[in-house]
């Protein structure tokens, strides 16, 4: 069997959501930041995420996580997560994909039943605290990226809906965050399809109608994500709209983030407040706030989220010389009719 460069990765989902983790294989990416090494691969050459990612080798509704050398002094290793339409900064979900990756297979020693992962990641440095019974991660709490509202009540007008009040804020990357019951949903299984198209139509009107800039990182300046919420006080529901047209099948931790930094502007929990957050199929993250701090001139809050992850299984990728799809391809029926960056 002649592939090329092969490519290991392991299978692993958070709470139903896929975030597959390259082990050995990927080539070296430039940068003397994680920041950096996330634009490389956004602006430069987007090749092994496309090898990995597209169609035949991989599928639009997963998450790819880069392992590479930490940039910053202290941290364990370095990864970001690579999606349909390019690499990003953060994610709960592929921190816990990532942290159960690296102590199951053994890339990281276990040091107890209380184990400690640093990851350098785009937007800083992340400390997942991993739960080690001896033979598995039971759960991985993860310290989150300093939180902030950006927007509370913006008005955006969305074909077809008219007007619509959204909330913005900051979990690890920007959120529109829309009240899903005021549209007349539930974010329940058989709402899917309907929430992923409407999504479609909020995104976009996100990124023409709401400015954002993060106060210490000047690339964080746009809206990634729509996510409808529900729910109220302790016990709250989640759908975030991935591109190219699916939905987090977790609760999504910087999504969570995001609105515990909502919830608290708001007064709808306190600082004490352990808070279940759940997906769309009923996966659950725990999620709290540590403490309030500020992010520039911003009031802000530092949150934890933890959940669980599972290794499915083992994969290796490559290329065989003849083969007509290098870099793969997408197709409309799965990846939507634009196209990924």
């Amino acid at each position: 069997m002649e592939l090329g460069q092969e490519i290991e990765l392991l299978g692993v989902h958070a709470e139903g959501e896929i975030g597959r983790v390259i082990t050995s294989g990927a080539p070296d990416i430039p940068g003397d930041t994680m920041v950096a090494k996330m634009n490389y691969i956004n602006d430069v050459d987007d090749s092994l995420m496309r090898v990995c990612l597209y169609e035949p080798r991989g599928a639009s509704q997963m998450t790819i996580n880069l392992l590479t050398q930490p940039c910053r002094k202290g941290a364990d290793i370095g990864f970001f997560p690579m999606q349909a339409d390019g690499a990003h900064a953060m994610s709960g979900s592929n921190t816990i994909c990532v942290t159960t990756a690296l102590l199951e297979s053994g890339i990281v020693e276990p040091k107890g039943p209380e184990t400690l992962v640093k990851l350098d990641t785009p937007a800083g440095l992340i400390e997942a605290t991993a739960q080690w019974n001896g033979k598995k991660v039971e759960r991985v709490q993860i310290d989150m990226p300093v939180s902030f509202v950006e927007h509370l009540d913006h008005p955006l007008e969305v074909p077809g809906l008219g007007v619509i009040n959204v909330d913005v804020a900051f979990g690890g990357c920007y959120f529109a965050l829309v009240r899903a019951e005021e549209l007349g949903y539930n974010i329940q299984p058989d709402e899917a399809r309907d929430l992923v198209e409407l999504g479609a139509k909020i995104n976009a009107a996100a990124q023409e109608q709401i400015s954002v800039q993060h106060p210490e990182i000047p690339s964080f300046n746009r809206v990634e994500y729509p996510m409808f919420v529900a729910g109220r006080g302790t016990s709250i529901r989640n759908a975030t709209i991935i591109f190219p047209g699916r939905i987090d099948r977790s609760p999504c931790g910087t999504g969570t983030a995001a609105r515990l930094a909502v919830m608290l502007e708001r007064g709808e929990i306190s600082l004490n407040d352990e808070v279940s957050s759940r997906s769309i199929i009923d996966g659950e993250f725990i999620a709290k706030i540590k403490d309030e701090t500020t992010c520039g001139d911003r009031k802000a809050i530092r949150p934890t989220v933890s959940g669980r992850g599972w290794i499915y299984g083992r994969h290796t990728l490559g290329v065989h010389p003849t083969d007509p799809f290098p870099l793969g391809y997408t197709l409309s029926d799965c990846w939507g009719a634009e196209k990924p960056r």
